[in-house]
């Protein structure tokens, strides 16, 4: 078998990396699984916590998210009890949001199995690499792309 022909082989870099992103994805849902979260969730939990009652619009842009998509992540969020949201006291349009105490709980829980998956990761692919990996990731999600406007045709 060709390298070409190996699953999962591509020259393309977005098919590349969401095979990745699948596979680690798989890999911290399951290590979260007993919390009852999903990786997409401890992440919002997460990016909550550090914001202090963060506007909707920054968490969207800080997770490089849109607004549609971080509504439907926080619903379930919402529904057991972890999050809460606000209108700003200054902007009543403006909707922050919160970790309730039982979410505070449940993040605290969860931070537990993730720096366990955390430390199993970092074994297998090493610590060195495995920060070389953020470090790249993050440059990747800091570009600006975007296509070029197309030339007018005549």
């Amino acid at each position: 078998m060709t390298e070409a022909q190996r699953a999962g082989f591509s020259r393309c870099n977005n098919a590349t990396l969401r095979r990745a992103a699948r596979r680690l994805g798989r890999f911290y849902d399951d290590a979260l699984a007993p919390s009852g979260l999903k990786g997409t969730q401890f992440g919002l939990l997460f990016q909550i916590h550090v914001s202090s009652e963060p506007a909707m619009g920054a968490i969207a842009e800080a997770l490089i998210m849109d607004l549609s998509a971080l509504g439907h992540t926080l619903k379930p969020l919402i529904r057991d009890g972890y999050v809460e949201t606000f209108a700003d006291k200054d902007d009543r349009r403006i909707k922050r949001v919160r970790l309730t105490p039982q979410g505070e709980a449940k993040l605290d829980e969860a931070i537990k199995l993730w720096s366990a998956a955390q430390r199993q990761f970092e074994e297998r692919v090493g610590a060195e690499q495995a920060a070389k990996l953020r470090a790249t990731l993050d440059a990747v999600a800091d570009l600006d792309l975007q296509m070029p406007a197309a030339a007018p045709s005549d």
